[in-house]
């Protein structure tokens, strides 16, 4: 509470504030804008249908929760996000150039932003053409099929996409939090109380004695997975560190401090991936060829089945690993142990600290994997084990509470780095 009342006390912090307020206000406004063409009767009805087991969910999550709108804000900022993942594993020794780029200092970080952002314009193309012939074939959405309309529907979805990062670098700009983050933090918090109003009607129905009863432990149990979440997600692992400095073999000064490894560095990317892995071919093969293939995959190779949701776990659980090694490097902190004059105590410098590190990396990523595959699977087990009671599109966990919380606790901690500069500015000029 104390920390709200000094935000407001403080002008600069409060101007930022109202001012983020407002570009989340105008993204709002932007999702309730219709892209032409569509019959809005048939998209009514197909708002309801969206499955978020589906890649086209997955997508729905990080655009903002506005896919199935149609709005001109209806991808939000995904196709970046996906931009960004792409480069990023592009990045890592895959093409010369992107990994000289990221060891170039800050031009070479604005010049792999300039690279996304291409990138993420050609995605948002293919993604928004996809999306709009997927939703036509099953649902006949559009007034006209013309290659013509696909092609100005898909300009005016990219064109929102691109006006929805510009909104995000205005918001980490001149407002508080990461803008992109919040954008997609707003857009699924507002559909919270919709899930919420679902899932009551889903389980208190005249035919349930005990559907109070139900919905207040879902209630709980979703308060309790967010507290679970936002516990996983401070969680660290630190690694004593030696500090030294030596001039002419005569010790200078000693310092000890610690290296922290998070127990879920990959966040949601391994989701995201295991639900591409997944979804990828059943929609590749629904558009080329309905045969055995395609009926095999789309029969088991989909969360409502149990052998589905075994796969989709096993794939999270691989994809944590994978990507925790490709964000974290023991290799270079190993490196960068040496040039700095800092150990590990008890580990020998090079080979050894760099195998200490990769296993205890290991240890805590077995930990984080469990919890992600864990959050990811829940809510498509929660319909299984009740007959249907819950769906899955109100179930609990999922990639949305990770990201919100993560973008909530973010924020938070820039906030409070605002005011403590604050203070310090202050404090010097008394």
């Amino acid at each position: 509470m104390k920390l709200f009342t000094d935000l407001f006390k403080n002008k600069e912090i409060r101007i930022r504030i109202i001012f983020t307020l407002a570009m989340l206000l105008l993204y709002r406004l932007g999702t309730v804008v219709p892209v032409p063409n569509v019959d809005s009767t048939k998209l009514s009805a197909m708002m309801t249908s969206l499955e978020s087991d589906s890649l086209v969910g997955m997508m729905n999550i990080l655009g903002g929760g506005f896919l199935q709108s149609l709005s001109v804000f209806s991808l939000g900022v995904g196709p970046y996000i996906t931009a960004s993942i792409i480069i990023q594993l592009l990045s890592m020794d895959v093409i010369p150039y992107l990994t000289e780029l990221t060891k170039s200092g800050q031009k070479g970080k604005q010049q792999i932003d300039r690279i996304t952002r291409y990138l993420a314009v050609v995605l948002g193309y293919v993604q928004s053409i996809v999306i709009i012939a997927v939703f036509n074939t099953q649902y006949g959405i559009l007034l006209g099929t013309a290659p013509t309309d696909y092609l100005f529907m898909g300009t005016v979805i990219t064109a929102g996409t691109m006006f929805c990062l510009w909104l995000g670098d205005q918001i980490t700009a001149k407002g508080v939090g990461n803008g992109i983050s919040l954008l997609i933090f707003s857009g699924i918090v507002s559909q919270m109380p919709r899930t919420f109003t679902s899932a009551f009607n889903s389980i208190v129905t005249p035919e349930s004695t005990l559907g109070w009863l139900w919905f207040g432990l879902y209630v709980v149990a979703y308060f309790a997975i967010i507290i679970l979440v936002v516990f996983m997600s401070k969680a660290v692992r630190k690694i004593s560190i030696q500090y030294t400095s030596s001039t002419g073999g005569s010790m200078r000064g000693k310092g000890m401090n610690h290296l922290p490894l998070m127990i879920n560095s990959a966040s949601v990317v391994p989701v995201i991936f295991a639900g591409a892995i997944m979804q990828a071919p059943i929609i590749v093969l629904s558009w080329l060829n309905q045969g055995t293939v395609y009926k095999f995959l789309s029969t088991y190779f989909v969360t409502s089945h149990p052998v589905g949701l075994l796969i989709y776990a096993v794939l999270v659980i691989l994809f944590t690993f994978f990507y925790t090694n490709l964000q974290v490097d023991p290799e270079k902190i190993a490196e960068d142990f040496s040039k700095n004059n800092s150990y590990i105590p008890g580990v020998r410098p090079g080979k050894d600290t760099q195998k200490y590190i990769s296993t205890i990396l290991n240890r805590i990523t077995v930990l984080g994997a469990a919890f992600l595959t864990f959050i990811a699977v829940i809510p498509h087990i929660l319909p299984l084990v009740t007959n249907g009671l819950i769906p899955s599109s109100t179930a609990l966990g999922g990639t949305g509470i990770i990201i919100v919380v993560g973008v909530a606790l973010e924020t938070v901690k820039e906030l409070e780095g605002r005011l403590a500069q604050r203070s310090y500015k202050g404090l010097f000029n008394r």
